[in-house]
């Protein structure tokens, strides 16, 4: 109670001759500087602490409004310093209210017995009847979502997992709410059992129930017009607006739901965009994205997503239930009308278009496309590597990071080539021969798993892989040359440090790392070496860290096996053949990229320009809308991209076959 006093009788007299009234003035203490001028027609009861109330609140169209509680009900609230609140219809209970608040025109506010504030609630992602629960709270990454959900094999790391969660919901369980520093709450129905962070803005939402929005004053969450969410968080820097429903969610960091999304039992990592569809028990990780009304996004794992209109699947056989589940593996992508049917694993960077109903699995097969034509599922592997839309969102991804740079959860890797497709594209080539050896190399069509490959697209396939991985290789090799310390020689460079990163890697819904490294700290979850969250968050980050290192720990070790070569037998010529290699594709995937980026100024592109001219008339409107191909931006930077990657083989053959050891 310091720096709170009782009100004097002088105070107490104004109040009333305001219009105020209290259960009992005694239970009201006040801050230095109160101004019982500004209280009017105001109910208190239990203990209650008012600060100054100075100040004025500046409001969009010129308006400004004093601070101060006007037409309010308050009960056991602490009300702090440059606060306004108006128009409580009912009351507001158990709160405290930072300094800068503005509430006005609200319902009921209060907290009832005890809450966790959404911390602790069980989420049934994937698996609508359970067995898949994540339990949400308001540190959770996707990582440790992932590992919760997907781990389940090991059931006393589940339920060490599920400890650190219910530690953090005993660490937030409180009788009393808060509404943060600066935080705006107008024009809202019920609000009840919500902890509301700094900078907070919650405007004409209809109920919010249960929850926390994991607030900062510069990274703000945003919840809209009626908004209704029940057993929820919302990370930092989110927004969810203009009647979207939630129900058991977890919104990440700079996340946007919106135009009437629906979810329940779902989860959305950073920078996912929800907008006009369904979601229910959706595991959507970073980057996963839907637009458009006809979209339902059901019991299925996404990341670095985009799901075309009318995008849908099935994980009911009406059998046993909706027990079924999927996976599109990391950048994958739903044509529209598209549908699949669950159990079904797509994948990374692989583009679905039609319907497909026999349950396929291409994770071995990445960057392919999936293509029904008369009910059969057709698979062209390795062709989205040369498409300008895969480029592009990799490219577009980190610079739609919209997460503040610090405190952010989700550890992000962006790589296209890593260990984990690259590893997909070796298995995968090896599955294409396999099926080659076993029909014949002049079959017309091969079938594979449920799906089938005509004899050209394996052997495109086959294409794209081995450039692919040439690329990858160059790409890795380059960038440990470039770190060869002064006087070293550059093949007494390339040994890695140590043995980390061999084997096996992961996707841990954005965080890609070796598959030892992640069994190794789930061995010490669960023996109690890791034994918070904080220290399992720590772990998570330092694998994060060193990436690299252990990338090329992996891609030296690959070099090796794919090229044939042993270790003591390597010299500058056998480096200098890799980056020849490396060199031609690169420059003839790029030239790809050229040239599918050139089909969108065809001809046909350009049907509906110029709907009122001819000829030139439709060059013109078409360039002054869309621009010459030459200038476009993409196009200008591949373009860019060949004359760099030229160069940069030109000067490592040169350092290479030099005659001047380095």
């Amino acid at each position: 109670m310091d720096n709170f006093r009782n009100l004097t009788d002088a105070e107490i007299a104004a109040l009333e001759a305001g219009g105020s009234s209290a259960e009992n003035w005694s239970d009201i203490l006040v801050a230095d500087g109160f101004d019982p001028s500004r209280i009017r027609d105001s109910v208190f009861s239990g203990p209650c602490r008012i600060g100054s109330l100075s100040g004025h609140f500046s409001l969009p169209g010129g308006v400004t409004k004093p601070a101060g509680i006007y037409r309010a009900t308050l009960h056991n609230v602490t009300v702090g310093d440059n606060v306004r609140i108006s128009n409580v219809r009912s009351y507001i209970a158990n709160y405290d209210i930072g300094d800068g608040a503005h509430i006005g025109n609200v319902d009921k506010i209060y907290v009832e017995g005890e809450s966790s504030f959404g911390n602790g609630v069980e989420v049934s992602v994937l698996n609508e009847v359970g067995g898949r629960e994540v339990t949400i709270h308001d540190r959770m990454t996707a990582h440790e979502a992932y590992i919760e959900a997907m781990y389940r094999h090991r059931p006393l790391l589940i339920e060490r997992l599920k400890g650190f969660a219910r530690k953090r919901a005993e660490e937030c369980r409180s009788s009393r709410g808060m509404i943060g520093r600066s935080a705006t709450v107008l024009d809202t129905g019920l609000i009840r059992n919500v902890h509301i962070g700094d900078g907070a803005i919650v405007d004409g939402v209809a109920r919010l129930s249960n929850g926390s929005l994991v607030s900062r004053t510069d990274s703000p969450v945003v919840m809209g017009r009626g908004v209704i969410a029940d057993d929820f968080i919302v990370q930092d820097g989110s927004s969810v607006e203009d009647c979207t429903r939630i129900t058991r969610c977890y919104v990440g960091q700079a996340c946007v739901l919106g135009h009437g999304y629906s979810a329940s039992d779902s989860l959305f990592f950073c920078n996912c965009q929800e907008e006009n569809g369904e979601a229910c028990a959706v595991f959507a990780g970073p980057f996963t994205v839907t637009h458009h009304k006809s979209t339902l996004l059901i019991a299925g794992m996404f990341s670095f997503m985009n799901a075309g209109s009318g995008s849908n699947q099935s994980n009911h056989m009406y059998k046993l239930g909706p027990i079924h589940q999927g996976a599109l593996e990391r950048g994958a992508k739903t044509a529209s009308d598209s549908y699949i049917l669950w159990p079904a694993r797509i994948g990374a960077f692989s583009l679905v278009m039609g319907r497909h109903t026999t349950n396929p699995d291409t994770s071995d097969l990445p960057f392919s496309y999936l293509i029904e034509s008369n009910g059969i599922t057709y698979l062209a592997p390795g062709v989205n590597l040369r498409s300008v839309g895969t480029i592009r969102d990799v490219q577009k991804w980190p610079k739609r990071d919209k997460r503040r740079a610090d405190g952010r959860l989700d550890r992000v890797n962006f790589n296209l080539l890593s260990p984990y497709t690259i590893a997909k594209m070796v298995r995968g080539i090896s599955v294409l021969e396999q099926l080659k050896a076993l029909s014949g190399a002049t079959s017309d069509t091969y079938a594979y798993q449920s799906a089938r490959i005509t004899n050209s697209a394996l052997e495109k396939g086959l294409r794209f892989y081995r450039m692919a991985i040439d690329k990858f290789l160059g790409n890795s090799l380059i960038s440990r040359l470039e770190t060869t310390p002064p006087g070293c020689d550059y093949v007494g460079h390339l040994k890695p440090e140590g043995d980390i990163g061999l084997g096996h890697w992961v996707d841990l819904s954005g965080l890609i790392a070796p598959h030892s490294c992640v069994s190794a700290l789930l061995d010490d979850i669960e023996s109690g070496a890791i034994d918070s969250r904080e220290a399992l968050d720590a772990r998570l980050g330092d694998l994060h860290d060193h990436y690299y290192e252990y990338e090329w720990t992996w891609a030296y070790n690959l070099m090796l096996e794919y090229y044939g070569l042993r270790e003591d037998e390597i010299t500058r010529e056998t480096l200098a053949g890799i980056i020849r290699r490396w060199r031609e594709s690169v420059l003839e995937l790029d030239h790809m990229l050229y040239e599918d980026a050139r089909k969108e100024f065809s001809l046909s592109a350009k049907t509906g320009f110029g709907f009122d001219g001819q000829g030139r008339t439709t060059e013109a409107d078409f360039e002054e809308v869309r621009g010459a191909f030459e200038t476009n931006p993409f196009v200008a930077a591949v373009k860019e991209h060949i004359s760099r990657k030229d160069a940069l083989g030109a000067l490592w053959l040169r350092n290479l076959e030099g005659d001047a050891a380095r």
